[in-house]
């Protein structure tokens, strides 16, 4: 029996997701577990799998549209079923001008009334716009007609509403609007000089989701901070004698993130997130892990991170990073976690604070170690020194909780055999 497949939610509270890729072509049957449909969100790319056995009759959407929550996006049978009318079954089915947010529009005469936006048949151009673009047009006070569409086909999306909106807001106030060419009078390129000094970049979705949380973060959570400073030479070297004689790689950041395991166990109050109803505490620990991709900046989770050897924290942080890089982390794994780990010392960056990732409460900022000068005992003596700073949420965990945590950590950095108890 044919049906609808529709748009998964993968990420809690997501809206619209972008239709990447279709694995299996129209009329192509799959089993169960087969990877139908690829799907990309804020900050993942997601396969959907199929959950039995079938076929697909008819995509709706194409590659790259991007498509509401819940709405349909292809339609599937049993294996081996085949529909002498899809249009009539669709209609009936409720789809029948299957159209998602940003897919072309066609541009032919059978098109009656002409779409919202468009200029009449008689101006000899047609312009399109998606809903999204033509409602922010309408709050801003701008008429499409004066908008240039950079979408499919001339298109007029949300890109081109914002940078309108950006041209109108900065242009000069006693410099009138320049006027506008008959319709169908010959476009000559205009290219202003300051349009050579500069490039636009447009934001892909994960920076636009970084952009969002962060700045959200910064202003909802009221953020506190604690710096400390370890030797870091018994670290390096319990992790050269591990490098020495065990199959996998351990770097400086896993035995960190082993560390900041440890000391959540030691001190439980940290283990919290903040919701509106109550402090949230955890019985295991789940720290995540911030990973630069070109894409932007993910952070997968070590799920359990306090029951992990230090070689299987290795192993895992080293497939995200790896899947991290092509896109390919799953939704479930860039969810959870009480605090994450950030850590630039790789660049050289001997010192910096970060922004917490909500809702987790803390994220801790590892900078590099280095050789300086240090006060022994009696003497100065050269020795290997790393520098931490901890972003806290003062709403779950107070400022002495907080030293504590950071105190336990410290130790456990100049003291590593501990992390490995």
């Amino acid at each position: 029996m044919a049906r609808l497949l529709h748009m998964p939610e993968v990420a809690t509270s997501s809206a619209e997701a972008v239709l990447q890729s279709w694995p299996v072509s129209e009329n192509t049957s799959y089993t169960a577990q087969d990877v139908i449909a690829t799907i990309e969100t804020e900050k993942a790319v997601v396969d959907v799998e199929a959950d039995s056995d079938g076929v697909i009759l008819k995509t709706l959407v194409p590659e790259g549209a991007r498509v509401d929550v819940g709405a349909p996006i292809a339609l599937i049978g049993a294996p081996g079923e085949r529909v002498a009318d899809l249009g009539a079954l669709l209609a009936r089915l409720g789809v029948a001008t299957p159209r998602p947010r940003d897919a072309v529009v066609p541009d032919t005469a059978a098109v009656s009334p002409p779409p919202i936006g468009a200029v009449p048949e008689g101006s000899g151009h047609r312009t399109f716009t998606s809903p999204l673009a033509r409602r922010m047009a309408a709050e801003a006070g701008i008429p499409v007609e004066k908008i240039t569409g950079t979408g499919p086909h001339g298109r007029i999306v949300r890109r081109d509403v914002e940078a309108a909106v950006v041209t109108r807001d900065t242009r000069p106030r006693d410099v009138p609007e320049p006027p506008r060419p008959p319709a169908d009078a010959p476009v000559a390129p205009q290219v202003p000089a300051q349009a050579r000094a500069f490039t636009d970049v447009p934001h892909a979705r994960m920076r636009r989701a970084i952009a969002t949380r962060t700045a959200e973060s910064k202003r909802s959570i009221p953020h506190f901070y604690l710096r400390g400073t370890a030797r870091a030479d018994a670290l390096l070297e319990v992790r050269r004698q591990l490098n020495d004689d065990g199959p996998v790689r351990i770097s400086v950041n896993d035995l960190v993130v082993k560390a900041v395991a440890r000391a959540h166990t030691l001190v439980p109050a940290m283990n919290v997130i903040w919701t509106e109803d109550a402090v949230r505490s955890f019985s295991s620990v789940d720290v995540s892990v911030a990973v630069a991709t070109d894409r932007g900046l993910a952070t997968p989770v070590v799920r359990s991170a306090e029951q992990l050897s230090v070689s299987s924290v290795a192993s895992t942080v080293r497939d995200f990073v790896e899947r991290a890089k092509n896109g390919r982390l799953g939704q479930a794994e860039l969810e959870g976690g009480t605090i994450t780990v950030s850590n630039l010392g790789m660049y050289g960056t001997e010192e910096f604070a970060a922004i917490i990732n909500p809702p987790q409460s803390a994220i801790l900022a590892v900078g590099a170690a280095r050789r300086e000068p240090v006060v022994g005992k009696d003497t100065i003596e050269v020795g290997t020194v790393m520098r931490v700073t901890l972003s806290v949420d003062h709403r779950p965990v107070d400022g002495a909780v907080a030293a504590e945590w950071m105190r336990a950590f410290l130790t456990l950095i100049e003291n590593p055999l501990r992390i490995l108890a």
